[in-house]
């Protein structure tokens, strides 16, 4: 009877030192699970189009890499979870961020041309003045031209590149804007006098 008893309690505290140990090994599978999600929501845009929920998403899988570190396997277990569960919610709010940042950069597409073309007529009213600048307007012309028509394209399939590229270009007009209006109420400058060869 005394060798039963012994048996007994030595299977209940292998039992029980089996169970620790099945509890306190590394959540592999969720860390595995977690880091898919992280790549499904990078390669959707989520980092571009739905940034404030990635960010989330990515604190919370470094709370979870620092648990597993620390070797706190239970709460590193939940918060790779939850560190899905916000990845798959980023990814899934990245058509929404997709379409806003497109309507952004289509509402400013339009006054961005409007401003494009009087800044060329400008230019063509005061050619005369543009005697040294005129390499580097032709220059920043051709870049305009191709920024605008680029972004174009881009707004459907890439809004946020297409939007960075229309911020570009709305500086580069506000430059020679700004370039033409100090020409324009700078005072003629006299022409220095030639000297005739003898």
């Amino acid at each position: 009877m005394e060798r039963v008893r012994l048996s007994v309690s030595v299977l209940v505290v292998l039992a029980v030192v089996m169970a620790f140990v099945g509890c306190s090994k590394p959540p592999e599978a969720e860390q595995k699970a977690a880091k898919a999600a992280m790549d499904v929501a990078i390669s959707a845009g989520a980092d571009k189009y739905a940034a404030a929920d990635f960010e989330a998403a990515q604190k919370t899988w470094d709370t979870a890499e620092s648990q597993m570190k620390d070797k706190k396997y239970k709460e590193a277990k939940q918060s790779y979870i939850d560190a899905k569960a916000a990845f798959e919610k980023a990814s899934a709010a990245v058509e929404a961020g997709k379409k806003a940042v497109a309507d952004q950069a289509n509402a400013s597409l339009t006054p961005l041309e409007e401003s494009w073309k009087n800044l060329e007529t400008t230019a063509k009213k005061i050619e005369k003045k543009l005697k040294e600048k005129k390499e580097a307007w032709e220059t920043d012309a051709k870049a305009i031209n191709e920024g605008l028509a680029k972004a174009k394209e881009m707004i459907a399939t890439a809004p946020a590149e297409a939007k960075a590229k229309l911020d570009d270009v709305k500086g580069m007009i506000e430059k020679w804007d700004n370039t033409f209006k100090e020409m324009a109420t700078a005072p003629a400058k006299p022409e220095a006098p030639t000297k005739g060869r003898k």
